[in-house]
C-alpha cells in the first residue's frame, strides 16, 4: 500500500523536525526516524490503529508525543496530519 502526505501534514513534520533538532543536535532525525518507523507500521497495518472519526485512525509515534493520523482512501494512505499531541485535538478536520 502506497502513502502520501497532506500538504500540511508535511509541512507540519518539516517543523517539528526543525523544532527538536534546535533543541538538539541529531534529535531532529530521531524525531524523522520514528515518524517514519510509525508510517511503516500502518503500510503494514493499516486497519490496525483505533478510529477516531469516521474513518481517520491515528497511529502513535514512539518516544515523542506525536501521533500520526490518516485515512485509508482506494488502497492508499492519506496521511492528514502530524499531530502534536498537546495541539488543539480537532484543528486538522477540515483537511480532508
Amino acid at each position: 500500500m502506497n502513502y502520501l502526505f497532506h500538504p500540511e501534514a508535511e509541512a507540519e513534520l518539516a517543523q517539528a523536525i526543525d523544532y527538536y533538532e534546535d533543541c538538539e543536535n541529531g534529535l531532529g532525525f530521531d524525531f524523522a526516524m520514528e515518524v517514519y518507523n510509525a508510517i511503516d507500521r500502518i503500510v503494514l497495518y493499516p486497519e490496525g490503529w483505533p478510529t477516531l472519526s469516521d474513518d481517520i485512525r491515528r497511529s502513535l509515534v514512539r518516544r515523542f508525543p506525536y501521533g500520526i493520523l490518516y485515512a485509508i482512501e482506494n488502497d492508499e494512505i492519506i496521511i492528514l496530519a502530524v499531530m502534536n499531541l498537546h495541539r488543539e485535538p480537532n484543528y486538522w478536520k477540515d483537511r480532508k
